[in-house]
């Protein structure tokens, strides 16, 4: 079954934007520490919900609107398993926090600046703080942007209805 343009983006609006909520909800209930890059695949999530509303609102615009969103994607892709080598083979050189802050540290540490209840670091990026049938949350999050770049590119490389 083939979905349109605006039900497509619609998936990707609640897959991004629950999975956002969640994380922050699961965090705040297991009293998880999050870390820079949890905390940024969280704003890739929020940037995604809100790039895959505007599709579902202007479908016409599904490959700008389409391409946009696989960019995020794979931001978010790249960054949980960035992620999720860190807590496979941790070094301390390669923590987050220790030395010169990155540019992604310096966005982070703004938004938690501005919203600390969502967006402040409190953790280590090698830490597990959870795990779930033997993966961690940031190997779960691989996972669902993975299945949100794919999603992202079938609007950019498919044909409209």
């Amino acid at each position: 079954m083939r979905l349109s343009a605006r039900a497509n983006f619609g998936v990707i609006a609640i897959s991004a934007a629950g999975a956002a909520v969640g994380g922050w909800a699961l965090g705040e209930l297991l009293r998880l520490n999050a870390c820079h890059l949890c905390i940024f695949q969280r704003l890739l999530c929020l940037l995604l919900a809100i790039v895959a509303l505007a599709g579902v609102l202007l479908p016409s615009a599904r490959r700008l609107l389409g391409s946009f969103a696989a960019l995020t994607a794979a931001g978010g892709l790249a960054t949980a398993l960035y992620q999720s080598w860190q807590q496979y083979a941790p070094d301390p050189a390669n923590e987050c926090a220790f030395g010169e802050p990155t540019l992604i540290e310096r966005l982070v540490d703004w938004f938690g600046m501005q919203w600390p209840s969502l967006f402040m670091v409190t953790g280590f990026c090698s830490s597990k703080e959870w795990v779930f049938l033997g993966l961690s949350m940031a190997n779960w999050a691989a996972f669902l942007f993975a299945g949100l770049l794919a999603l992202s590119l079938r609007l950019v490389l498919s044909r409209p209805r």
